[in-house]
C-alpha cells in the first residue's frame, strides 16, 4: 500500500453511542491513514447514556482498549474536556486541544489533516481559539447539524436540536461563524443513512476475532439496554459515525476525494444559541453530504475484521 495518504485525528464521544468505537476501529485499520491522535470527548448532561460514562476520561479508556485488540497500542489517546464551552472568546485548555494545535502546525510532513468528530466540537473549538492558523492546515469532517432547509425534512419526532450539536453548541457557533475552518458536514438526515441490521452484525462482525466480538457487544449492549426500557430498536442500527472513515480513508485513487458519495456546496452558515442555521450570504463555502456510499463503507468494514482478524 505504501505510505499513508492522510492523516487523521479522531475526536469522538465513545463513551455514548458505540458507532463511534466502530469508526475508530476501521480507521486504525485503515492502511491509507496516519492515525495521529484520538481525543475521547465528553457527552452532554443528561444524556441517555449512564451519564458515569459520559466523561471524556471514559471516552479515552474505551479508545485505549479498542486500539489494542486493533493492535495500534502506538496510536496516542488524550482526554479532552469534560465541559463545553462557556465564552465563545475563551478556549479550555486541555491537552487534547494543544496535541491538536501541535498536530495542525507541523511542518515537517505535506499529507492533509483531517480532523474527523463524531461528537461535539469542544476541543476543536479550543484548538482553533488557541491558535487561528490551524484554520489554514485542517480539514473538519463532522456528524453532527440538523437538516438544512431545502435539502432535507427533520424525521418524524426528532429532537430539536441535534444529538451531537446539542453537546456543544457554543463550540460549533465558533467553529461554523467565527473560524475558518473548512468543514466537511454530515447531517442528521446523511448519518440516518447509514443503517445496517443485526443480522449482518451477527454473520459478519461477531465472529471476527476478539476486536469484531468486542464492538458487536457493544452495539447489540444497545439493543438490550434500550428493550429493558421498553424501547424497541428493530432490526438495525446506525452506524452514524462511519462516514467519517469513508470520506477519508475510502477516497478515490486518482484525484483523490471522496468521490462516491454525494455533496452540495453551501455558505457556511452561523448557528444560533437555539442550535439553528442562520443563513451568512457569502460566507466560507462548506460541504454538506446528501448522500453515503453505504456499500463501499460498510463492505469494507466488514473486510477490514476479517483480514485483520485473520492476521
Amino acid at each position: 500500500m505504501g505510505r499513508p495518504r492522510i492523516r487523521v485525528v479522531v475526536d469522538n464521544d465513545l463513551g455514548g453511542d458505540p458507532d463511534g468505537l466502530v469508526q475508530l476501529a476501521h480507521h486504525a485499520l485503515s492502511p491509507s491513514v496516519d492515525l495521529r491522535l484520538v481525543i475521547g470527548s465528553h457527552l452532554r448532561p443528561g444524556d441517555p447514556f449512564d451519564s458515569s460514562d459520559a466523561t471524556a476520561d471514559n471516552a479515552a479508556a474505551l479508545a485505549r482498549e479498542v486500539l489494542g485488540l486493533a493492535g495500534r497500542d502506538d496510536v496516542p489517546v488524550l482526554a479532552g474536556s469534560n465541559v463545553g464551552l462557556t465564552d465563545r472568546r475563551t478556549p479550555i485548555r486541555s491537552a487534547a486541544a494543544e496535541a491538536l494545535v501541535a498536530e495542525a502546525m507541523r511542518d515537517d510532513v505535506d499529507t492533509p489533516l483531517y480532523v474527523c468528530a463524531g461528537a461535539g466540537l469542544t476541543e476543536l473549538a479550543s484548538a482553533w481559539l488557541i491558535e487561528p492558523r490551524i484554520a489554514e492546515r485542517l480539514t473538519l469532517v463532522w456528524i453532527g447539524g440538523p437538516e438544512h432547509p431545502g435539502l432535507a425534512s427533520p424525521p418524524p419526532g426528532a429532537m430539536p436540536i441535534e444529538y451531537n450539536l446539542l453537546i456543544d453548541v457554543l463550540a460549533a457557533s465558533v467553529v461554523f461563524g467565527d473560524s475558518a475552518v473548512p468543514v466537511w458536514q454530515v447531517p442528521r438526515d446523511a448519518y440516518r443513512q447509514t443503517l445496517v441490521s443485526f443480522a449482518e452484525l451477527q454473520l459478519r462482525m461477531a465472529g471476527q476475532g476478539p476486536l469484531g466480538a468486542r464492538l458487536f457487544a457493544a452495539l447489540d449492549g444497545v439493543r438490550t439496554t434500550a428493550a429493558r426500557h421498553g424501547f424497541d430498536l428493530g432490526q438495525t442500527y446506525a452506524l452514524g459515525d462511519s462516514p467519517l472513515v469513508l470520506l477519508t480513508a475510502l477516497q478515490s485513487g486518482f484525484e483523490p476525494d471522496a468521490s462516491s458519495s454525494r455533496y452540495v456546496l453551501r455558505d457556511t452558515p452561523a448557528i444560533t444559541g437555539a442550535g439553528q442555521y442562520q443563513a451568512v450570504p457569502g460566507a466560507r463555502p462548506m460541504r454538506v453530504y446528501t448522500h453515503l456510499d453505504c456499500r463501499l463503507m460498510v463492505e469494507d468494514l466488514f473486510a477490514t475484521l476479517q483480514l485483520h482478524a485473520r492476521r
